[in-house]
């Protein structure tokens, strides 16, 4: 057998169903062409792994990388291209609502150099979304314009989960590519040299053969994380965006608990502001567990540690805004407003940099 000219990588959870069809479908569309079919599959508790697996035994051309602990389309597409050694990789979805009879068009582009990726496209002329409700076609169409926004290749699909690239191009780009959410093209766009050069197939999106869709809330914040990231992330950290912006929703939390407790009388204002504080600390940190660090998300005994590390960083950050902030006003009285915003900046960068060490520190 050949090594392979063409790795397809198929990032996978709870798709055990689908997998052999999927398999017999590349099979017949890729008649003398050496290939392989890399599945990712983020320990489904489907059993996808293993079906895998026992497909593997009878077909030499399947490959099983079973990631344990980690979730995320794109980071298992990014693992399974790293996985591979072919000169052309591809991506495709396990539900069978890509056309593998695209596969060997793409490739002859690239074999030709026509092309540096190729991307299956639903919005091109003789592309369609199929049978698509027009709430997730309005959605994938409004989607598809923010993603413009970031990308510097201008294509009508960069939200399209079904493409095929060199691999030096890959090799070229892996180490900018942000690795969040769902959609790997857009982050390969939007990391790749101006002067790629893309060429785009219509293709007809078809129906799920079995599971069920994985776009969800989740999804879509990922989305938005991964287009903070591709624009402004460059020049700030998207984790410090979203770390500020919960520590914003923080302060009215902490507000609205002062006012409850200080101006109905329950308490002093000293003790109300206590109170206020802790309560506003413990919001922040439960909101920054679920969404800023949702990938090292702390659970059981570790998000008790995980709340009293971060209540003690901030009670410091907290101390250092006053101080830094009445040292400031004393220089100048008239910019009391600046002095304030430098405390409170500071303390945010504080806040940020000592908990992503020692609450949410990498695993």
């Amino acid at each position: 057998m050949q090594p392979p000219e063409l790795s397809i990588v198929v990032p996978t959870f709870n798709e055990a169903l689908n997998v052999g069809p999927l398999v017999e479908r590349i099979s017949a569309a890729m008649i003398d062409i050496d290939w392989e079919v890399i599945f990712v599959d983020d320990d489904s508790p489907d059993g996808t792994a293993d079906a895998v697996r026992a497909l593997a035994q009878s077909n030499r051309r399947v490959r099983c990388v079973q990631r344990l602990g980690r979730r995320g389309l794109s980071s298992a597409c990014i693992e399974g291209m790293l996985a591979s050694s072919a000169p052309f990789l591809a991506v495709m979805d396990a539900d069978l609502q890509h056309d593998e009879r695209l596969l060997p068009q793409m490739l002859d582009l690239l074999r030709a150099d026509e092309a540096d990726l190729a991307i299956g496209s639903r919005y091109v002329e003789g592309g369609s979304s199929g049978n698509f409700p027009d709430d997730r076609v309005a959605i994938s169409r409004m989607a598809t314009r923010l993603a413009l926004a970031a990308t510097r290749v201008n294509v009508a699909d960069p939200m399209s989960g079904f493409f095929m690239l060199k691999a030096p191009l890959f090799r070229a780009c892996v180490r900018d590519l942000s690795a969040t959410g769902f959609k790997i093209l857009l982050d390969l766009l939007a990391s790749a040299p101006n002067d790629i050069r893309v060429r785009e197939l219509p293709y007809r999106f078809g129906e799920r053969n079995a599971g069920s869709s994985k776009l969800d809330t989740k999804a879509a914040w990922d989305y938005l994380a991964l287009l903070l990231d591709k624009t402004v992330g460059r020049y700030i950290p998207t984790r410090f965006i979203v770390f500020s912006a919960v520590g914003a929703l923080g302060v009215g939390v902490h507000m609205a608990v002062l006012a409850l407790l200080f101006k109905t009388g329950t308490t002093t204002f000293a003790w109300g502001q206590g109170w206020a504080t802790l309560t506003a600390m413990t919001f922040n940190f439960a909101l920054n567990n679920a969404v800023t660090y949702r990938d090292r998300k702390l659970r059981g005994l570790a998000w008790l540690r995980g709340w009293a590390s971060f209540v003690l960083a901030c009670s410091v950050g907290a101390i250092a805004n006053i101080g830094i902030a009445e040292f400031l006003f004393e220089q100048n009285v008239e910019l009391w407003a600046l002095s304030a915003l430098a405390g409170i900046v500071i303390s945010a960068v504080w806040n940020y940099a000592v908990t992503a060490i020692y609450t949410w520190h990498a695993a």
